[in-house]
């Protein structure tokens, strides 16, 4: 494990910085991951989902026939933000591959990220009225490939410094 100091020295970009405590906090929290990935007719879209973390991959779930499982297939690379409103925010940045998985019934870790968000009763009412015979879900794993983080405190935007950051938009 890095201490505090050697994770703040780590360049954005550096997957080593999944173990900062904004990144931990952030990938538990209930807040939304951001996606952002390119349309079958190759324009941008951002779609916010719950996700779950494996402590390797984010895990997204939609089922089929959401459009997104084909856009996904044919054009992989995505890029997800997960952050929290507030002085100052936090942001965790991915960017990564995502590798989609078709399969019969609920994917496993929907179910454990209805739990996250709202609990162990209502997960298992929602797990319920969607688990019936012939459903099918995709399964969309991303492994990070690249990590940004910001704080707005010691981790700016563009890897500037606080003084850069404090003088942003002056001449």
């Amino acid at each position: 494990m890095l201490t505090r100091e050697e994770l703040a020295a780590l360049p954005q970009g550096d997957i080593r910085l999944l173990d900062s405590d904004i990144a931990q906090d952030l990938l538990t929290s209930t807040e939304l991951a951001r996606v952002a990935y390119a349309a079958a007719d190759g324009t941008p879209r951002v779609f916010p989902m719950l996700f779950h973390w494996t402590g390797q991959e984010v895990v997204l779930s939609t089922f089929v026939p959401a459009r997104k499982i084909e856009a996904l297939r044919a054009r992989p690379d995505v890029a997800i933000t997960i952050d929290a409103a507030g002085t100052p925010p936090r942001a965790l940045l991915l960017r990564g591959r995502a590798e989609v998985t078709v399969i019969d019934g609920i994917v496993p870790e929907y179910g454990l990220a209805l739990r996250r968000y709202g609990g162990e009763e209502q997960a298992a009412a929602q797990v319920a009225a969607v688990d019936v015979p012939g459903v099918r879900m995709a399964r969309i794993a991303v492994r990070p490939t690249w990590v940004g983080v910001l704080d707005f405190q010691a981790r700016f935007p563009g890897g500037s410094t606080a003084a850069e950051f404090a003088q942003r938009g002056q001449a």
